[in-house]
């Protein structure tokens, strides 16, 4: 997909960090924009922000786990822009603070489960009959993380790596009917965003939070290397919005941000391919150490 002036881009958790980005490096473009978000006064001020730079921008209260509402996203944008080009399943949560994967509860697993999976199912199921429909260029664009190609060890690595595999799936059936509507699979490294306090947004519906001494909440080391890890190779999403936008011209399937994390995606595979244990790398969002091969 080259040309984007006048055509119409959908980004679900579009009111804050990478998705935020992403609207309005598409808006740039001359795109019409959809923002997706579940969080209310966000969306509100997101919508009201791109507006004043005169970007023309709908946004639509949207919780990605429900179908019903991932459908009355896409009904929204058709009755309000008419087509769809790009959607950008983009909304995620971190899903569970437990320190060992057993100690997840099982709301945890359904909220990560539902969000950063389910929701990538939905917006698979809902927007590309449309875009297919259509007969006109297109591209989806799923967001995954560095965490989705690298050794498990927590819910969100398992819902990361769901979503590689979803992603895999949509291109081969796409390339194999020679479709005009392409795929790619966003895995970010560390950005400077709000996925760490994701549970403003956990429904009230769902369990209590593991307790403490289950989780890493109250472990400072765990803290530090999170602070020394952003410190070290942390971006802003701008930066991979611009990404984003050169990986759909470009037709690049597999768009990642960091090379500093190249040694342990390849660590992995060799463990795979020479049927070796993996080290235990330990609890927490930072076990990812950076290294440059």
């Amino acid at each position: 997909m080259r040309v984007f002036e006048g055509k119409v881009a959908v980004v679900t958790g579009g009111a804050s960090g990478i998705g935020l980005a992403m609207a309005r490096r598409f808006a740039q473009e001359g795109m019409k924009i959809v923002i997706g978000d579940v969080e209310e006064p966000a969306l509100e001020v997101a919508v009201a922000r791109l507006r004043q730079q005169e970007f023309e921008v709908h946004g639509v209260l949207t919780d990605v786990a429900d179908s019903a509402s991932v459908e009355n996203l896409a009904r929204e944008t058709i009755e309000r822009f008419g087509k769809v080009h790009i959607v950008c399943n983009n909304a995620g949560i971190g899903g569970s603070r437990a320190a060992r994967v057993w100690d997840a509860t099982l709301d945890d697993w359904k909220w990560a489960m539902g969000v950063n999976l389910w929701g990538v199912v939905y917006g698979i199921r809902t927007f590309v009959p449309l875009m297919l429909a259509q007969g006109e260029e297109g591209h989806v664009v799923n967001t995954a993380s560095v965490a989705g190609l690298v050794q498990g060890n927590r819910v969100y690595s398992v819902t990361k790596h769901a979503v590689v595999a979803l992603s895999e799936a949509l291109y081969d059936g796409l390339t194999l009917e020679g479709s005009k509507v392409s795929a790619s699979v966003l895995c970010p490294g560390v950005y400077f965003t709000n996925l760490t306090t994701a549970e403003r947004n956990r429904p009230d519906s769902l369990g209590e939070i593991p307790g403490e001494e289950k989780t890493t909440a109250g472990d400072p080391a765990v803290a530090e290397k999170a602070r020394q890890l952003r410190d070290a190779i942390g971006r802003q999403p701008d930066d991979l919005a611009e990404r984003v936008l050169q990986g759909i011209k470009d037709n690049q399937f597999y768009i990642l941000t960091h090379d500093e994390y190249d040694g342990v995606i390849r660590e992995r595979m060799e463990n795979i391919l020479g049927r070796r244990n993996p080290e235990p790398k330990g609890p927490g969002l930072t076990w990812i150490q950076p290294r440059s091969d």
